[in-house]
């Protein structure tokens, strides 16, 4: 059972998503919360897996809820964030928190669900809209930092893929290798780019140059 806390300051919003997640046999949600002081009081005494979060709440907004909940050691939950990607700032702001997914609000309810359960199989998710402004933000810079230069041609391969938005059964049918062997690339990426995710993977991708828009 995946357990979810919702955060968001508006509760028809909650309650569609609280219907949304329930009416699954695998999803369970454990609580809600309006603000971010208190997704940082559930996230420690409720322990869910899967924090969706929103951005703009009154107190604590969700971009300085996620950077402490991420740093709490006696906090859980993966975030998700979920926008009306009306704010480029608050985007970037919450990769730098740690945000694994994000999400637009006009998503439809499969698309939340797979986000939850992408998120709690330990893997990161964005929308291909939130993908896009990435690539608009980082598209055109040149540096590449030795961390990437180090990657093996095929590893390179495979952060390309990812920056591209493949998930690892996509990869290995580009590629014509297993999911097994690119799931060992991806994690193997992870750990020279020293990032916790493919989020951060595919920021730190556009960010350096190594990724290019229509690359």
């Amino acid at each position: 059972m995946i357990r979810v806390l919702l955060v968001d300051d508006q509760e028809l919003v909650r309650a569609g998503f609280r219907v949304i997640l329930s009416s699954r046999p695998d999803l369970e949600v454990v609580g809600e919360a309006a603000d971010g002081y208190a997704a940082l009081e559930q996230a420690r005494s409720l322990r869910p897996d899967v924090i969706c979060m929103d951005v703009q709440m009154p107190g604590l907004d969700g971009l300085d809820a996620t950077r402490r909940i991420v740093a709490d050691a006696d906090a859980t939950g993966t975030v998700l964030v979920l926008t009306t990607f009306d704010d480029d700032d608050s985007l970037f702001r919450a990769l730098d928190a740690g945000a694994s997914g994000f999400l637009l609000k006009t998503a439809t309810p499969e698309q939340l669900v797979d986000a939850v359960r992408v998120l709690a199989a330990g893997d990161a998710l964005l929308a291909p809209e939130v993908t896009r402004r990435v690539i608009e933000r980082f598209g055109g810079r040149p540096a590449v930092p030795t961390e990437l230069r180090e990657l093996t041609e095929r590893e390179a391969d495979v952060l390309r893929l990812v920056a591209r938005g493949l998930s690892n059964a996509e990869i290995a049918a580009e590629l014509t290798v297993g999911e097994a062997t690119v799931k060992t690339h991806v994690s193997n990426v992870l750990l020279k780019l020293g990032v916790r995710d493919r989020v951060q993977a595919v920021v730190r991708a556009y960010e350096t140059g190594f990724a290019i828009p229509g690359g």
